[in-house]
């Protein structure tokens, strides 16, 4: 089988997040600090062109938009910034997010009019452009998080949210505002139209205990899926009051994010440092496959049928499961991974390919169509 990794580039000693231009020419990372980097691909070598510096503590979070060309940027600072492209020079803009805590992760909206901040104050800024006062207002979804908010996710109709927090549960939130979303907004899964307002909760998931991280909706908007800190990992379909939900346990270290390919596949990415593959069979059950940094596939019903076997080697010193950890910690990343970001091919509808960045200061682009085990499942 072929190697999945098509490109790997040291950019800094570590990279807490990134994001790529439209035409994937450059690509913009924060090497753990109060900067912004922007790289431009000249003959093979990866060139630092700019160097965007306005926020006064580290950057938790970045975004490209692929309809506006902005970048949009929030900060453990409590501020955002919008970053507009004049000539050679990119131009920022303050958006007064309110928040008395820190802003720990950003996302715009699939039309690019909006974007949502999560941040430590328990709240959700959803910012969009007003035009009669030339500035970014902020409007706080308040009252519903009992902790951080740590990762948020645009539905497709560009109006509900997803969210999880560092109190387990993930949310799923209208957004809708008057002037800015045409019409009237649509729940997930449904073909009916709701009269729901700024703020309103269309459900909440308990299904975790502990800390949540990435959360992510299917491409058709029908699922979403999102990984607790308990080395878990839960699909829910169906959202609305009653929604239908699993839940896949690990084996392994937690995971931090995750990435749809397709309505049957996901990739995730997390404390294993080498990305995890899940797909979904014919009933929609989802189960991990395998590694993806591994040529030959683990039989599941081997790694699941050994455990008493591993149980005891820990137990005598002499363990497999350390050994089966160690294989898949030993890919390409060095450290835990913190970001995976969709490379969307604008000749091609399907997602093939995709670049994760972790700990270890590496941005590492990664290819399906060449796994020919996977392709059943795109």
């Amino acid at each position: 089988m072929a190697a999945a990794a098509i490109s790997v580039h040291q950019f800094a000693d570590c990279v807490t997040c990134h994001a790529w231009s439209p035409d994937h020419t450059m690509i913009a990372l924060c090497p753990n600090n109060h900067e912004v980097h922007i790289y431009k691909l000249v003959e093979e070598n990866w060139e630092r062109i700019h160097v965007l510096q306005k926020h006064d503590q580290v950057i938790a979070g970045i975004d490209w938009s692929k309809s506006s060309n902005r970048i949009v940027t929030v900060s453990h600072d409590r501020n955002s910034y919008v970053w507009n492209q004049e000539g050679s020079q990119w131009v920022p803009t303050l958006v007064i997010l309110r928040l008395n805590r820190a802003a720990l992760c950003v996302q715009w909206s699939p039309k690019g009019n909006k974007f949502a901040v999560g941040s430590g104050a328990k709240t959700v800024c959803i910012c969009y452009y007003e035009q009669e006062n030339n500035w970014w207002v902020s409007k706080l979804i308040r009252k519903r998080h009992d902790s951080s908010v740590t990762s948020v996710a645009w539905h497709p109709n560009n109006v509900l949210i997803a969210t999880t927090s560092t109190d387990g549960k993930c949310r799923v939130f209208s957004t809708f505002i008057k002037g800015v979303d045409a019409g009237k907004p649509k729940k997930a899964g449904s073909g009916s139209s709701s009269d729901a307002k700024f703020g309103e909760q269309i459900v909440q998931l308990d299904l975790s205990f502990c800390w949540a991280f990435g959360v992510k909706w299917s491409p058709s908007g029908n699922s979403l899926a999102y990984v607790g800190h308990n080395s878990m990992i839960y699909f829910a379909d169906q959202i609305g009051p009653s929604p239908s939900a699993q839940s896949v346990v690990l084996r392994d270290l937690p995971l931090r994010d995750v990435m749809f390919v397709s309505e049957k596949l996901l990739i995730g990415v997390g404390f294993d440092c080498n990305p995890m593959v899940f797909a979904a069979d014919g009933t929609g059950l989802w189960s991990f496959v395998r590694f993806l940094d591994e040529k030959k596939a683990t039989s599941s019903s081997a790694r699941y049928g050994s455990q008493i076997t591993e149980a005891f080697g820990k137990f005598y010193g002499s363990s497999k499961q350390g050994a089966s950890n160690d294989k898949g910690r030993g890919g390409l990343h060095d450290n835990c991974i913190n970001c995976i970001v969709p490379l969307q091919n604008t000749e091609s509808a399907k997602l093939t390919s995709f670049s994760t960045s972790g700990l270890d200061g590496k941005i590492v682009v990664w290819d399906l169509s060449n796994q020919e085990d996977l392709l059943e499942y795109m």
